[in-house]
């Protein structure tokens, strides 16, 4: 709409290089006149400058040499001027809309491409889903891919959709054939005041089964890795299958347990995580259906408020295949989530829980903010968000914070 005098409100918009003092420039000569501003955005991508400043004009503002004066400024700055006016009606029907429901689509991979943001947009769209920002999070990428490279855009989006359901199995489409992971949260309160976040151990802070390695130790390492598998992708009774997998390495020798725990790596991007959280005033924890002789070492080592895990009885420097505590399974971590919550002072909406495993799915659904990593399918298919393409600092991102605040 062009330029009218009796219009009320008016937007201005810059385009061009980039330059210290620009927006002083622009923004002084609308202090000489007085005007209000109601809406000012700015953005800079590889030097290139947008900026949109809506401001309120009254009749003193309509009758000045304002809109002169800022197209001289912006000769003498090489940039480029658009003005076009709005009614008070038109305006007061957009701000309005203002107060419409905000959610956050997170997009993260190795490097995000072309087709991964037309894909992901495609969805929006079809959801009557309109975007309003995006926004890099993660650090400039090299022009030559490293294979450590990760890339993340955020993208917040207004609007009620037309059905979740059907955009987040959209989503999860898109993440089966593209190497990518996509995040949709709503974004409240409780998105921008997380205050606890707990783990599972095996396959979530270490890259490996404890269990596993003991039985490997044990020369069971084939019965027991079997039964591990078929438990986390939920096909047997947690506790029954603890137990049995236990019982397999009565006479294990504590010697066995201590090489375990030396060559036992942290997960990619562990320290990174906690150390950020912790500097950032977070409480963390451990929910672990493996052993606390292992939970204990990893506590100390990255600093870690909370460990609930499972007692494994050692007597006379051996295992006796048997656990001195209750059984953690499943339930027993979403109680354990409640009670720590209750004990910080906070709302489960506040806390993140993150894990692999069919037992980790009753924690991951009463968390706020509940992540199935590099999960089993069916605890990626019952999880609201997924990361499968990052380390865990990944889940940095899904707070929303960029790479440079944590260099």
């Amino acid at each position: 709409m062009p330029f009218s005098p009796e219009a009320g409100v008016l937007l201005i918009q810059i385009t061009g290089p980039d330059r210290p003092g620009l927006t002083h420039a622009l923004t002084g000569i609308l202090a000489q006149h007085g005007v209000r501003i109601l809406d000012i955005g700015q953005a800079v991508i590889h030097k290139a400058l947008t900026l949109g400043i809506l401001v309120e004009l009254d009749q003193v503002a309509r009758s000045s040499p304002m809109l002169a004066q800022l197209l001289l400024k912006a000769h003498e700055l090489n940039v480029q001027v658009h003005f076009s006016a709005s009614s008070p009606e038109e305006y007061g029907a957009w701000a309005a809309g203002q107060s419409r429901r905000r959610s956050i689509v997170t997009v993260l991979g190795p490097a995000i491409l072309g087709e991964h943001l037309a894909a992901v947009s495609q969805v929006i769209t079809a959801q009557s889903l309109n975007i309003e920002r995006i926004e890099r999070l993660s650090s400039r990428p090299a022009l030559v891919l490293q294979t450590s490279s990760r890339a993340c855009v955020e993208l917040t989006v207004s609007g009620e959709p037309g059905d979740e359901a059907a955009m987040r199995a959209a989503f999860m489409q898109i993440t089966h054939e593209h190497e990518i992971d996509i995040a949709f949260q709503r974004d409240d309160l409780y998105r921008r005041n997380r205050r606890l976040v707990v783990f599972d151990m095996d396959s979530t802070l270490i890259p490996v089964e404890v269990i596993d390695e003991l039985a490997k130790e044990a020369g069971v390492g084939e019965r027991v890795a079997t039964i591990t598998a078929a438990a986390m992708r939920g096909e047997l009774d947690f506790p029954s299958a603890f137990r049995e997998r236990v019982r397999l390495l009565k006479g294990l020798p504590v010697e066995a347990l201590d090489r375990v725990s030396a060559r036992i790596p942290l997960m990619d991007g562990a320290e990174r995580l906690i150390s950020t959280l912790r500097s950032l005033g977070y409480k963390t924890g451990i929910l672990s259906g493996g052993f606390t002789y292992f939970g204990e070492r990893l506590r100390q080592r990255l600093g870690i408020d909370y460990l609930y895990a499972n007692q494994l009885e050692i007597r006379d420097g051996a295992v006796t295949g048997e656990v001195t505590s209750e059984i953690v399974d499943g339930q027993v971590k979403a109680r354990r989530l409640r009670e720590i919550a209750e004990r910080e002072g906070i709302s489960l909406e506040q806390c993140i829980a993150v894990g692999d495993g069919a037992n980790d799915l009753p924690m991951i659904g009463l968390a706020g903010l509940g992540i199935a990593f590099h999960a089993k399918p069916v605890v990626r298919q019952n999880a609201r968000q997924s990361l499968s393409t990052t380390g865990l600092d990944g889940i940095l991102y899904l707070i929303g914070i960029r790479d440079r605040e944590t260099s």
